[in-house]
């Protein structure tokens, strides 16, 4: 079946032929097996009084009692003698009473029903003739309109049920054909808004992860050119230089900054990729924090810079610790790799009811006040000629912003005069959503 039109409205008209059929079925024995009996002892009981009436006061007696139970029942009533004349009028009757042998009966002869029965000691039949039943052709009407209701709700509920399917349809139809911004718009509340719903979360979450591809390539490819180029020049070079010292120092730098792209690469997708992936626990930030800067201490290319931390984080933090350290550490790093010798890298820690606060702050040269919207975006450099040894590839900030985020959390950047603050704020519940964001974080100064 083609239509899910159809298909709903056969299923109802199939479900309510069924029921009908089943409630006939029922009412039938349920008449049979309650009315029929009431019937019965109804039909003892008049036959029974009109005995007594015949035989204490004749069939004028009979006649008065027939009169009345003609007006209370309806129809018509007679008693008849074992010969089956009218013990009232003396008209032959006997062509109402049953077969021999039968002691009762309910049966139809000449269109009537025919209700007979009989004293123990055959002396005399009661026979009763009741009203005729309507035609049921006389229902007609009645049955036409139920139909057209039935028809008509029937209708209605597969237009409430195929209706959204198909809205639902065209809208994955149209996300299929490239328009990545489709969505199904609703307020049911039932299976299919679920449904709907569901749909909406995976179209935003794969227009982001969709996006974040194409800029990411768009990045990647521009950022591999120069340093294959100046590869291919320095394999040259060591070919026919005299020199091959300088050239193969130019390769392994160049093989050096391609290599760090590449895993600075890997940490961003991890943070952009599959939320279940995600390893969220109770984390101790303080902890933490202390960590990642007793490790930088020790980096020897940062042994020029003193780092100071000051203020405590108390309270437990739900996260993932890994992107935790990932953010803290880029930032710290960044500010480390900007700042004048022998200056000092603070960072402050800070607590307010539902937010845990981490402020890193160099003393180096800053970033112009229109530049400082764009640090956090990918492979951003304020100078787009410094190497790795200076600048670093522009991932830093980029996959810092990407770890915050997804902690539904906040990262800015301030100029400090003299130097920057980046700021990080990271609210202290466990998130709804492990993954709250869109398109891709930023990059890093040069």
């Amino acid at each position: 079946m083609r239509s899910l039109y159809v298909g709903i409205l056969l299923a109802m008209a199939g479900t309510l032929s069924l029921s009908l059929v089943v409630f006939l079925a029922i009412s039938r024995q349920f008449e049979r097996n309650t009315f029929y009996r009431t019937f019965e002892r109804t039909d003892e009981l008049q036959l029974e009084e009109a005995r007594q009436a015949m035989e204490h006061g004749g069939p004028a007696a009979v006649a008065a009692y027939m009169q009345r139970a003609d007006r209370v029942f309806g129809g018509s009533h007679y008693l008849l003698n074992s010969a089956g004349a009218d013990v009232v009028s003396g008209r032959d009757l006997s062509n109402l009473i049953p077969g021999a042998g039968a002691v009762e009966g309910r049966q139809r002869r000449a269109g009537k029903l025919v209700i007979s029965r009989r004293t123990a000691d055959g002396a005399y039949w009661f026979i009763a003739l009741p009203p005729n039943r309507p035609h049921p052709w006389e229902f007609f009407p009645y049955y036409l309109l139920v139909i057209g209701a039935t028809g008509i709700l029937c209708w209605a509920a597969a237009v409430w049920l195929v209706s959204p399917v198909r809205n639902l349809t065209a809208t994955v139809e149209r996300f299929g054909r490239g328009d990545l911004s489709a969505r199904w718009h609703t307020r049911r509340r039932d299976e299919i808004g679920y449904l709907g719903r569901a749909f909406n979360e995976t179209a935003e979450r794969l227009q982001r992860l969709l996006t974040s591809e194409r800029r990411l390539l768009a990045d990647i490819s521009h950022e591999l050119r120069s340093p294959l180029a100046r590869l291919k020049l320095a394999v040259r070079l060591a070919r026919s230089s005299p020199d091959q010292g300088y050239a193969l120092d130019r390769i392994e730098r160049d093989v050096d900054r391609i290599t760090f792209m590449v895993s600075e690469l890997v940490e961003i997708t991890r943070a952009e990729g599959d939320p279940e992936a995600r390893k969220f626990e109770i984390v101790n930030l303080q902890q933490l924090v202390d960590d990642i800067v007793s490790e930088e201490r020790l980096a020897p290319e940062f042994r020029e810079c003193r780092l100071h931390v000051s203020g405590q984080l108390e309270r437990p933090f739900w996260g993932d610790p890994e992107l935790l350290r990932r953010a803290v550490a880029n930032v710290l790093r960044n500010a480390i790799r900007y700042s004048p010798p022998r200056s000092v890298v603070e960072v402050t820690l800070a607590e307010t009811t539902d937010t845990s606060i981490v402020e890193i702050r160099d003393h180096g040269p800053g970033v112009s006040e229109e530049l400082l919207s764009q640090i956090f975006k990918p492979f951003f450099r304020v100078e787009e000629s410094r190497d790795t040894n200076s600048g670093g590839i522009g991932l830093g900030l980029s996959i810092a912003m990407r770890a915050v985020q997804i902690h539904q959390g906040a990262i800015t950047a301030e100029n400090a005069k003299p130097g920057l603050k980046v700021r990080i704020v990271l609210p202290r519940h466990k998130p709804l959503d492990n993954a709250p964001f869109g398109g891709l974080g930023g990059g890093e100064r040069a």
